[in-house]
């Protein structure tokens, strides 16, 4: 049984494959042997190094736009850690890159959203797989969802501290790259989307919009059965008539009928055909289907006016933004947009 909602593969099997050399096998009883047992093992531990930085992973790179809307105020933080390896003391022996992008909605206020965003990646840092693993995804699994849980109590015994009790909530979005493999763990309607290139029938490339993330509200069959089995109601699609999330960091008032911070999972394996991936609030969402925002950033990513790769993804990822706005959007607006290049 699978642990994580996992994409479907590329239409050409071979393009993920990583073209890593295999490890040549060595009698090590035969090199204590031999004299300069201890260089030799230097440089067998070095090659080791070279190879394992070596392994022509993807590069990542991502560009934020933000926008206020008609909101007094701007809830929605945001996360950018092309290089979260170098906070973690000992990776697996297996892994060489770990990055985190993530994007949180606020309501009630921001300080749910700004704590989750200043101490999720801290706490998952600190649960993150050390030394041999065997299964790795099913360890991940578990950082991500004690990651999340432990974000939200903490966050919760901090706002019932407070006097008057803080009521602010977040959603939340998070993209783990561990190597070349995709971990999207989501609370709430922001959302995660992957553009793929496939070909066509008529032999041409299209670009294909993958959802990496789960929405949940309290329209949803399975979201509104919890919260009424947890003695909660559901009016006007909102939880109590008042929220519009049915999972969420922090909204202790509504923890205890049925809203929860336990994530949605998905995994995604990427390979040379895909090409970027948006992060964003529903904020842009209520503007755009995930198929036209794919297409509006694809359109400015091919049109030669625009000064080079980074140039191109800083500019689409901008008018992405101002585009949901002009089209309406009321709300806060923010984008993640995160380059893939093999």
């Amino acid at each position: 049984m699978d642990l994580f909602g996992d994409l479907p593969a590329p239409t050409n099997a071979g393009a993920g494959v990583k073209n890593e050399a295999p490890r040549q096998e060595e009698d090590r009883g035969e090199k204590r042997k031999r004299d300069g047992d201890l260089e030799n093992t230097q440089v067998d531990e070095k090659n080791k190094a070279e190879k394992k930085v070596c392994k022509g992973l993807a590069k990542l790179k991502g560009f934020v736009a933000a926008r206020r809307g008609e909101r007094e105020e701007m809830q929605d933080a945001h996360v950018l850690l092309p290089d979260l390896s170098a906070s973690v003391q000992t990776l697996p022996s297996h892994v060489s890159r770990l990055a985190y992008f993530a994007v949180f909605d606020g309501h009630g206020g921001a300080r749910a959203s700004q704590f989750a965003a200043e101490n999720l990646h801290q706490t998952l840092i600190s649960k993150f797989p050390k030394g041999e693993v065997e299964n790795l995804d099913k360890l991940v699994k578990k950082c991500l969802l004690d990651s999340f849980r432990q974000t939200d109590e903490d966050f919760l015994k901090k706002a019932s501290s407070q006097k008057p009790a803080w009521k602010d909530g977040s959603t939340a979005t998070c993209l783990l790259a561990v190597d070349d493999v995709l971990y999207v763990a989501n609370l709430g309607d922001s959302r995660a989307v992957l553009c793929r290139m496939e070909q066509t029938d008529s032999g041409e490339e299209s670009c294909v919009t993958l959802a990496l993330s789960k929405e949940h509200n309290p329209t949803i069959y399975e979201e509104r059965m919890r919260i009424q089995r947890a003695g909660g109601t559901v009016r006007d699609g909102r939880v109590l008539g008042v929220l519009e999330v049915s999972r969420s960091i922090g909204d202790g008032q509504y923890k205890r009928c049925g809203v929860i911070s336990t994530p949605d999972l998905r995994r995604c394996q990427l390979s040379p055909k895909d090409r970027f991936v948006i992060l964003a609030c529903d904020g842009l969402f209520k503007v755009f289907s995930a198929e036209e925002a794919v297409k509006f950033v694809h359109k400015i990513l091919q049109d030669q006016s625009v000064e080079g790769k980074e140039g191109s993804y800083e500019a689409a990822c901008q008018r992405l933004a101002s585009e949901a706005v002009r089209r309406g959007c009321a709300d806060n607006v923010t984008v993640i947009l995160i380059s893939i290049e093999f």
